[in-house]
């Protein structure tokens, strides 16, 4: 079994849906620790005036000693001022009618109170645009034990993971010799950006998924996975 796990980020970028097409299973890892100044409460969107970061406002005293699934949201009206800035960014995006009122019932439909909470809803949002379907573990829901490697090790154990796929950043931590040891073999992923349609101007990687979802619509699994390994493929090898 295919396992690949990711802490829950806002609004994600393409690199991660790739990481979870390549895998027959995936551990939302919210145990881990909540990082500022990364992409646990934001993400890029892209407009007129060039990338725009949204960013969700989070109570984050102390974070060093919390998990992700701790963090509490302030909800101080950022998701209408996200939906807005969305909304005037895309609205003459061909595939716009398509997915908009989706992210309107998402952002504005429900009010959610931890971060985690919120980044699963965009995750799945995600997913289902993009036809991506696997089952999905809650690391919080389970008593994994550990650090670093280690933690990513046990998780592998306690679902029956053969194969584990580690992101890019991986290579810096990951114990190569205990996974293969434990009968579990490790993948790093190296995603390649595809380049597609885009408005405003040249094009710029690294956006959320909704941009490439505005932009190209129902083909956004195969540029998605252009130029990149597929889970057939890798089982190929």
């Amino acid at each position: 079994m295919i396992l690949t796990a990711h802490q829950p980020v806002y609004l994600p970028w393409l690199g991660l849906f790739h990481k979870i097409a390549l895998a027959e299973r995936f551990c939302v890892f919210d145990i881990a620790q909540y990082q500022t100044k990364d992409f646990n409460n934001r993400n890029k969107i892209k407009t007129n005036a060039g990338p725009l970061w949204l960013s969700v406002p989070v109570e984050s005293k102390d974070h060093f000693e919390k998990k992700l699934s701790d963090i509490k949201i302030i909800n101080n009206g950022w998701n209408r001022k996200h939906f807005k800035s969305i909304d005037m960014a895309y609205r003459k995006a061909p595939f716009y009618q398509d997915y908009i009122h989706q992210l309107e019932a998402l952002l504005l439909g429900k009010t959610y109170e931890r971060l985690a909470e919120l980044n699963f809803a965009t995750l799945d949002f995600g997913l289902k645009a993009l036809g991506i379907s696997v089952p999905i573990d809650i690391a919080s829901e389970h008593d994994f034990q550990g650090y670093k490697s280690d933690l990513v090790l046990d998780m592998c154990k306690q679902l029956g993971a053969t194969t584990y796929i580690f992101g890019a950043q991986g290579r810096n931590y990951a114990d190569v010799d205990g996974f293969l040891q434990a009968g579990i073999t490790p993948h790093f992923q190296d995603y390649q950006h595809p380049v597609y349609p885009q408005l405003h101007g040249e094009f710029e990687p690294y956006m959320s998924i909704i941009d490439l979802l505005f932009n190209v619509g129902p083909d956004s699994f195969n540029v998605l996975m252009r130029g990149n390994v597929t889970q057939a493929a890798d089982a190929a090898r």
